[in-house]
């Protein structure tokens, strides 16, 4: 017994690791990355937090008698579900959501069944110009359609006005499918990118037993991509749903042109507004942290009604 004990006590040593240049190379490497992600990312996710808790009091007519902060417990998020306006934002999104998320990810599958098909031509061309609107930002976006939408500037609307039919894109009951029509355009490419790269990883094997069974392009895309390419399908689907409660510079571009657009429009506007304008920044992280719950709920309902389908 003995000689084993002083057999493992030698040994313990020996087998104790060493941190070495090697080990810390990874560390060392990452450690830019890790500082800016904890400054830009994880950083503003806490203090945003925090503020939603936070009751800040100001004494005086300015806060020039002092200003105090106290623990409000769910005050501001109380105050925060009060604001009809910031409730309804996120119906009217919600309503968005249903209907122009499903248009745009069916419009980007079928665009990229097209270019990856045998007989396409100039497809990579096509691919940029699908891809073009995507690198024009939000706001140069939505300037360049308002002058399809403000009567007066619009040929389109020109042309309807002589064919005998009225039309107003900036109308209470059409302007949310307007903004709708330009998150669309920008985005559609995007999601036509990832869901081609899906399809490039499907092994061409697949085809070639396809082809030889006697299976109609219908019956490959049906049978074969469909199914193959359900991960880039429900990313894109996920981005698009967040993409969705983060609608913000559309919104408030037309706000300018469009007396339906009031300054709570979507939740991301309704934060804004309640931070810069009415200098409620508690409220309004509050809000923000709303935002994100509704965010992570839907997607994660999403996940599970698509897995559990599969």
């Amino acid at each position: 017994m003995s000689s084993t004990a002083q057999t493992s006590e030698k040994a313990g040593p020996r087998t104790r690791r060493r941190s070495t240049p090697t080990s810390r190379a990874p560390w060392l490497l990452l450690a830019p990355f890790l500082v800016v992600f904890l400054l830009t990312f994880i950083l503003p996710i806490l203090a945003a937090v925090g503020s939603s808790f936070v009751q800040v009091t100001r004494k005086g007519l300015f806060g020039e008698a002092g200003v105090s902060q106290e623990f409000a417990w769910f005050h501001n998020y109380a105050l925060a579900l009060q604001n009809s306006s910031f409730i309804s934002s996120i119906g009217r999104m919600f309503l968005f959501g249903i209907v122009q998320v499903p248009i745009m990810i069916a419009l980007a599958t079928v665009l990229a069944f097209l270019l990856e098909s045998a007989s396409a031509k100039w497809p990579g061309a096509f691919r940029a110009a699908y891809f073009l609107p995507y690198g024009v930002p939000g706001v140069i976006a939505t300037i360049l359609w308002t002058f399809l939408y403000v009567p007066g500037l619009s040929p389109v609307i020109d042309v309807a006005k002589w064919m005998g039919i009225d039309v107003d894109f900036l109308g209470a009951g059409t302007v949310l499918w307007s903004i709708a029509n330009i998150v669309t355009w920008s985005y559609t490419g995007y999601n036509m990118l990832i869901i081609i790269a899906q399809l490039k990883s499907i092994p061409g094997e697949l085809y070639e037993a396809a082809h030889i069974d006697g299976a109609s392009p219908w019956r490959v895309a049906r049978s074969i991509q469909v199914p193959l390419i359900a991960p880039a399908l429900m990313l894109t689907t996920v981005f698009s749903i967040i993409g969705t409660l983060q609608l913000f510079a559309e919104p408030q571009v037309l706000m300018s042109v469009s007396p339906a657009i009031d300054s709570q429009y979507t939740p991301n506007l309704s934060a804004y507004t309640t931070a810069f304008a009415y200098n409620d920044y508690n409220v309004a992280a509050a809000q923000a942290v709303l935002i994100a719950l509704v965010a992570f709920v839907l997607s994660f309902a999403f996940l599970r009604l698509t897995n559990r389908k599969s």
